[in-house]
């Protein structure tokens, strides 16, 4: 658990393990991050169900952590099976989604930082992510945290019918 001053709003930030309390939340956050077509491929938002079945899907070492402020979750973070090959079982994949509310008052740094470490306790030794080229709000916060660009998959997707390319970016951790 990491408790954090966000001297711009200047309330505390608590990074913590996300119970199945926080399904809710979770699932409204990564709505947002739907509806607004710039952190994921998905388009169609999720259940509640579909938030416990991926919750189990990432008990034990996949972690899901919370960031709360003032009582309420205001973002969430993963690491997520790279492959199913065991080949990469000290790659993790990772998911930040920031509430429209708390986006760039610093809550995805303190996630990033929480999911790094918890990713070292599991033995992680790297972690990928895929985002879009014109998710520039993200890639700042990637690179601040010391991700680097690998490349581009170019037409990886569709999104609203158009093709769109994924960039990939890693850090290795330790």
């Amino acid at each position: 658990m990491e408790q954090i001053n966000d001297s711009r709003q200047r309330e505390t930030v608590l990074v913590r393990s996300a119970g199945p309390d926080d399904l809710a939340a979770i699932r409204d956050i990564y709505n947002q991050g739907i509806e607004d077509r710039v952190a994921t491929l998905e388009t169609q938002t999720k259940s509640l169900d579909d938030m416990r079945k991926w919750f189990e899907d990432h008990r034990g070492r996949y972690a899901v952590l919370v960031a709360e402020q003032r009582g309420g979750i205001v973002g969430w973070a993963s690491l997520n099976r790279y492959s199913q090959r065991s080949a990469y079982d000290g790659v993790a994949d990772l998911s930040v989604y920031i509430a429209r509310s708390a986006r760039g008052a610093g809550v995805g740094s303190r996630l990033l930082k929480a999911l790094e470490a918890a990713a070292l306790e599991r033995e992680f030794y790297k972690i990928v992510l895929f985002t879009f080229p014109f998710n520039s709000a993200g890639q700042r916060l990637y690179r601040k945290m010391g991700y680097r660009e690998v490349g581009t998959f170019e037409k990886q997707g569709i999104l609203d019918g158009e093709r769109i390319d994924v960039m990939i970016m890693e850090k290795l951790l330790g």
